[in-house]
């Protein structure tokens, strides 16, 4: 893939403070002919192999299915993706890694069971194995000969990871580590091969404050573990409890350091997160395709329910979420391979680049975790409510669609968690003076003291007062939380409403302005009559994010300001907030019309 302009001058979060250029940013249509052969490679899999038999995946009693469903995905090479090319592996960036989860998201519990597999199972040993490891354990995992599981929550520690309370002792002989604790919700338990697990290693009676990580083969013995879980959705993935009981673990088998596991699960968390971020797509997309089609077979009235406006809101809605939020992941992702790119030319090696570039824009990997988890949910919701009553029928796609889709809002830390997350992260980076938040904060609230800025925009720049919308939104994000910072200091962390409220206004920005940066880009590579629809999708997201972002900011703002300030931080917001409005109906009407035409999702 062709480098983007000026991309290494992007940091994580900087967003919030910067205008980026629409030539800094990746857009899906820019995918290369290559990339877009390995999408429909995995496209056709689940076509051919998984869609006809979810049912029997759903029922299936013991986890032999989905192992031989993983051995074909091995066979075509699907496990391999973000191997490195010396062991077994295709070693793709990371937004080709990023196309491939989102061309695997319409495959239900084979979904999951592969992205375990390839993400938190395998990416541990690509990141921080050292090289017996890698050459051991890699090889294996790529072909799919071997499958791989991640052992990290326990009973009492979920959020809390770092509070696991399972136990390695040394040997005296000082040749294994003695694991001895319970591990549960392990995805590919009942089939695993490998297991990451996380523990805390206990030396004369004292305990280390943080995880270690350590590979367990299943032959180690001491491992037992429960029946599948019965759950909600996922019903085919096969999720375990599983025990250690004297597990005996060679010492060469810690993976990096004593005390490191912790970073090991929080920055593979990162990957997680944005992989899930963009695989959920997928997932929304066949199920916008699915409701676009019985929109256009089933009847009322005389005529397809698809005429109606009621449903051409829906699926106008429903397409617009699901553009902006796929545009929001590859321009992270892109963010991400660039900053890798960047750190490798400054001598740093490709593992510990790939790990720092992913850290570097965490913020932006919560965002695309939080946005597209919660885009899916709505549109299996909407797109179970257009199929009314037989929606609800295990007959049609949607009821399992939204089964599925629930568990995405908890995976890789709850959808809360991760919101907190966006703000801590850009707090922290703040105090660290890795970002100038606090600058651009009091200059904004010396800003709403004085008179409002009527100067016209400049006609010739596209998007003039779009990108004046998206500066303003940006303000009044600053606003509350510089106030929110200066009212509460460090007890601001237990203000979780708050730094909630202004997560979700963090989150719009970013969404909006890199739908307003895909749509300027397309313009400028096949002019605007050709992208009328997108430029639609667009502005029709801007609008919905102005409003939801004045909602949080005034959620925000009378949770902690009386008074005189509680009077002035409302008018900078309505001064912030403000956008000229445009006919939405028409736009979502637009939108919903093209897709009935080609009877799918067209963007």
């Amino acid at each position: 893939m062709a480098a983007v302009a000026e991309q290494s001058s992007i940091k994580g979060g900087e967003f919030l403070i910067k205008e980026t250029d629409a030539s800094q940013i990746f857009i899906p249509e820019e995918f290369t002919e290559e990339q877009q052969m390995i999408a429909e490679t995995c496209r056709d899999f689940l076509r051919t192999e998984v869609h006809p038999r979810l049912d029997e995946i759903d029922a299936a009693k013991s986890p032999e299915l989905m192992a031989s469903l993983m051995d074909k995905a091995g066979e075509l090479g699907l496990l391999g993706t973000a191997v490195p090319e010396e062991f077994g592996g295709f070693g793709m960036n990371f937004n080709t890694s990023m196309l491939v989860a989102e061309s695997l998201g319409t495959g239900h519990s084979f979904s999951v069971a592969q992205s375990a597999h390839t993400g938190i199972g395998t990416l541990p040993i690509v990141y921080y194995g050292n090289e017996e490891q890698k050459a051991k354990y890699l090889p294996k995992l790529a072909s799919g000969e071997w499958k791989a599981a991640y052992c990290l929550t326990e009973p009492d520690s979920g959020s809390d990871a770092n509070s696991g309370k399972t136990k390695a002792i040394l040997t005296e002989d000082g040749k294994h580590y003695v694991l001895n604790g319970q591990k549960m919700w392990i995805t590919n338990g009942g089939f695993a091969d490998l297991f990451i697990v996380f523990a805390k290693i206990e030396e004369n009676g004292e305990t280390d404050k943080n995880l270690s990580a350590f590979l367990v083969e299943n032959t180690y013995g001491g491992i037992t573990m429960n029946e599948p879980e019965k759950k909600l959705g996922i019903k085919g993935s096969d999720t375990r409890q599983m025990f250690f009981n004297d597990c005996q673990v060679p010492v060469e088998n810690l993976l990096s350091s004593r005390g490191n596991g912790f970073k090991i699960a929080v920055n593979i968390l990162n990957i997680g997160r944005i992989k899930l971020g963009v695989a959920v797509l997928g997932g929304a997309k066949g199920s916008l395709d699915q409701a676009v089609k019985y929109a256009n077979e089933r009847k009322q009235f005389g005529i397809s329910i698809g005429r109606f406006g009621a449903i051409k809101h829906k699926l106008g809605e429903m397409a617009t979420r699901i553009y902006v939020s796929e545009t929001a992941c590859y321009r992270a992702g892109q963010n991400i391979d660039d900053a890798i790119a960047d750190l490798q030319e400054g001598g740093m090696s490709e593992a510990d680049a790939k790990l720092k570039g992913v850290e570097q824009f965490a913020i932006e990997c919560a965002i695309t975790k939080v946005h597209g988890s919660e885009v899916l949910d709505y549109v299996v919701d909407e797109g179970l409510q257009i199929y009314g009553g037989m929606g609800y029928s295990a007959d049609a796609p949607m009821e399992r669609a939204y089964r599925d889709s629930r568990i995405n809002r908890i995976f890789e830390g709850t959808n809360e968690i991760n919101r907190l997350l966006i703000v801590d992260m850009l707090l922290k980076r703040a105090m660290k003076g890795q970002i100038d938040l606090m600058g651009p904060a009091q200059a904004v609230s010396k800003e709403i003291m004085s008179i409002p800025d009527f100067g016209s925009e400049d006609e010739d720049v596209p998007f003039a007062k779009e990108k004046k919308v998206l500066q303003n939104l940006k303000k009044a994000a600053l606003m509350i939380a510089g106030a929110a910072v200066q009212k509460f200091m460090m007890k601001l962390s237990h203000e979780q409403e708050i730094l909630m409220d202004v997560a979700d206004m963090i989150i719009e920005i970013y969404v909006a302005e890199s739908a307003l940066l895909r749509v300027e880009k397309l313009i400028g590579i096949e002019g605007e009559e050709a992208v009328a629809l997108q430029k639609d999708m667009a502005m029709v997201y801007l609008h919905d994010a102005v409003d939801k972002i004045n909602s949080a900011g005034r959620s925000a703002i009378t949770s902690f300001a009386e008074g005189d300030e509680l009077r002035v931080m409302l008018m900078g917001l309505k001064r912030f907030t403000k956008i000229d409005p445009i006919n939405l109906k028409d736009a979502r009407r637009r939108i919903a019309d093209v897709m009935l035409a080609e009877n799918k999702y067209v963007f």
